[in-house]
């Protein structure tokens, strides 16, 4: 019987030791429902801690702590304006890593309905 030759399918960077384990970081950095709910926010542009605690009436100690993981993470920049810091996300793969994420997990969820406004 002969062995049947892997079909290679997918074009995926090699997979280091390091890789795997920055990879690891980032998934569990991205496995909170209010982080990833911020980094959405974060794709449509900078904010500061004090607009990202308004998004979800969340205290200004929490949004910080939620950003410290993903700046550890490296999902997240943060750059100073005055005196404000604002947060965006760290580059252009962080954003398709969500909208994938987010696609994937979509595909085959019932379509929601637009409620009318009177």
């Amino acid at each position: 019987m002969k062995a049947l030759a892997a079909v290679r399918k997918y074009e995926v960077p090699a997979a280091t030791p390091e890789a795997i384990a920055r990879a690891v970081r980032i998934f569990k950095a991205l496995g909170d429902p209010p982080r990833l709910r911020l980094l959405t926010a974060l794709a449509q542009g900078e904010l500061c801690v004090s607009d990202i605690a308004g998004l979800d009436s969340d205290g200004l100690s929490t949004v910080s702590q939620r950003l410290r993981v993903l700046l550890a993470a490296d999902l997240v920049s943060r750059r100073r304006d005055g005196q404000h810091i604002l947060y965006g996300l760290a580059d252009a793969h962080i954003a398709e890593l969500i909208s994938n994420a987010l696609a994937h997990a979509s595909e085959g969820l019932p379509k929601t309905k637009a409620k009318k406004r009177t």
